[in-house]
C-alpha cells in the first residue's frame, strides 16, 4: 500500500485503492468491447483474429501502464475505433496496401508521435487551442460517447441514410432498463453507481433471457472465442521491411508509392493526434484536472504514453493505440489517479484467459454508463459565451460534426476551420495562436489528399 500511495499520491488526490478499483472496473467494462471488435475489423485486412486479440490485450495493457506510471492520470488506452476501420477498409482495402505495410505506417506514425512529444509540439498544440474550443470539445465528446452508447445497443440505428429510433429489440429494451437504473443511482448519489448499474443490468439480462451467452456481443456480429492460442507472431518486425516495399511498389511507380505513404501517414497522424488531444481535454475537464488556464499539467507525459503505446502496438501487430474516451466513465465513477490505469492494464492482461466471461458483459449493460457520462460532460457548455457568435459558432460546429460524423478529429477540424475563418475576417487574426494556423492547414491538406 505504501508503494501505491507514494507512486500515485492517493491521499493527496482524495482517493483510495477501493475507489480507484471501482473506477477501473467501470472504465474497463465500458471499453471491453474492443477485445471483440478489433480482431473482427483487423481480420478483414487478412490478419489472424486470434493473434490480433492477443496483441490487443498486450498493447492495451502496455499503454495503460505507461499512462499510470508516466503521467499518473486515470486514462485507459487501447487500439482505437475508427483508426482500425481506416486501417482495414481504406489502407488495406481501397489503397491495396498489405496489412504488413499498414502496420509499418502505424509504426512510423508512432515514431512521429514520439518525436512531436519529445520536442513539445503536441503539448504546444494542446495549449494553443482556445479555452472556448476546449470546452466545446469536452461537450462534444459527451454527446459523441452518448451516441456511441445508443448506437451500440441499436436504440439508434441507421436505416438507409436516416437514423431511426428502435425500442423493440431485446438489446434496446435491456439498455433502456439500464439507463433507468443508472439515472436513479446517479440521482441518489450512490457511490459506484455506474459500476453497480453495469453489473445489475447484466444480471437482469441473463435472468430474463434478454441477453444470452454468445449473443451478448451480437450487436457487433462477434462470436465469442472458444479458445485462445499463444502462437504470437513476432515476425511483425520483419514485416516492416515487406511493408515498406509494398508501399513503394506497384505499376504506378515510386511517386505513387510516396504519395500513398504520405497520405496514410498524415491520416494516421492527424486522426490519432486529435482523437487523443480531444479525449485528453474532455476527460481532464470532466475530472477537474485542467488548470486555471484550461491547460493539462503533465500533458507531455500523457501524450508520450500514447505515442509509445502506438509504436509498441504496431510492433505487436495491432492498429494505432490511443487514449479511450470511455475513460470518462471511470472518472465519473470517482477515478482520480494512474492507479485506475494500472488496474485497467491488469484487467486487459487477465482478459487473455477470461475473454469468454467478459463476453457476458453486454453492450446493453455498458451503454447506460456512456449515456450518463454524456449527461455529465454537458456541464462544460455553461462556460461558453453563447451570446458571442465568434465563440458560439466554432463551439457549435465542433459538437455537431463530432457527433454526426462519428469522429472526434473531424469535429475538432471543423471547429478549428470555423474559428480561424471568423477571426481572420473580423479583425482577430492576431489573437489566433500560430500553431492553430499550422494545424488548420494540416487538416486542410489531409482532406485534400484523401479526396485525391
Amino acid at each position: 500500500m505504501n508503494f501505491l500511495e507514494k507512486t500515485f499520491k492517493l491521499t493527496e488526490n482524495g482517493t483510495t485503492v477501493k475507489k480507484e478499483l471501482v473506477a477501473a472496473l467501470t472504465t474497463f467494462f465500458t471499453m471491453a468491447y474492443i477485445l471483440f471488435v478489433n480482431p473482427q475489423i483487423l481480420g478483414i485486412s487478412g490478419m489472424n483474429p486470434t493473434s490480433v486479440l492477443l496483441a490487443t490485450c498486450i498493447a492495451s495493457a502496455v499503454g495503460c501502464f505507461l499512462m499510470a506510471f508516466l503521467a499518473n492520470y486515470p486514462f485507459a488506452l487501447a487500439p482505437g475505433m475508427g483508426l482500425n476501420a481506416f486501417f482495414s477498409f481504406v489502407v488495406c482495402g481501397s489503397m491495396g496496401i498489405s496489412w504488413q505495410g499498414a502496420l509499418a505506417a502505424v509504426f512510423i506514425s508512432g515514431i512521429i508521435f514520439v518525436i512531436l512529444t519529445v520536442t513539445g509540439a503536441r503539448t504546444a498544440i494542446v495549449n494553443a487551442i482556445p479555452k472556448t474550443l476546449k470546452k466545446a470539445i469536452s461537450a462534444g465528446i459527451g454527446m459523441f460517447i452518448a451516441y456511441i452508447g445508443l448506437h451500440n445497443t441499436g436504440i439508434v440505428n441507421i436505416s438507409g441514410s436516416v437514423p431511426v429510433l428502435n425500442l423493440a429489440s431485446p438489446m434496446a429494451i435491456l439498455a433502456i432498463v439500464g439507463i433507468v437504473i443508472t439515472v436513479i443511482m446517479m440521482a441518489k448519489n450512490v457511490k459506484g453507481g455506474i459500476f453497480i448499474s453495469i453489473i445489475a443490468t447484466t444480471v437482469i439480462g441473463i435472468v430474463t433471457g434478454l441477453i444470452m451467452g454468445s449473443e451478448t456481443m451480437g450487436a457487433f456480429g462477434i462470436a465469442i472465442p472458444k479458445e485462445l492460442n499463444f502462437n504470437f507472431d513476432f515476425s511483425t518486425f520483419g514485416a516492416f521491411a515487406t511493408g515498406f516495399g509494398d508501399l513503394f511498389s506497384g505499376s504506378e511507380g515510386l511517386l505513387a508509392g510516396i504519395l500513398s505513404l504520405v497520405s496514410v501517414l498524415i491520416s494516421f497522424t492527424m486522426i490519432d493526434l486529435f482523437d487523443t488531444i480531444g479525449t485528453l481535454i474532455g476527460a481532464a475537464d470532466k475530472g477537474g484536472f485542467l488548470d486555471e488556464n484550461g491547460d493539462l499539467p503533465r500533458a507531455n507525459k500523457a501524450l508520450m504514453a500514447d505515442a509509445i503505446a502506438t509504436t509498441v502496438g504496431a510492433a505487436m501487430g495491432t492498429s494505432t493505440v490511443t487514449t479511450f474516451v470511455e475513460s470518462t466513465s471511470g472518472i465519473s465513477a470517482g477515478g482520480k489517479t494512474g492507479l485506475v490505469s494500472m488496474f485497467v492494464g491488469i484487467f486487459f492482461l487477465l482478459s487473455i484467459l477470461f475473454t469468454p466471461i467478459l463476453g457476458m458483459i453486454s453492450p446493453a449493460a455498458t451503454a447506460p454508463a456512456l449515456v450518463i457520462v454524456g449527461v455529465l460532460m454537458m456541464s462544460s457548455l455553461k462556460d461558453i459565451d453563447w451570446d458571442d457568435f465568434k465563440e458560439a459558432a466554432p463551439a457549435f460546429f465542433t459538437i455537431l460534426v463530432m457527433t454526426v460524423a462519428y469522429s472526434i478529429s473531424d469535429g475538432i477540424a471543423f471547429g478549428f476551420f470555423v474559428y480561424v475563418v471568423i477571426q481572420l475576417f473580423t479583425g482577430g487574426a492576431k489573437k489566433v495562436h500560430p500553431v492553430m494556423y499550422v494545424v488548420t492547414l494540416l487538416f486542410a491538406l489531409r482532406y485534400v489528399m484523401l479526396a485525391v
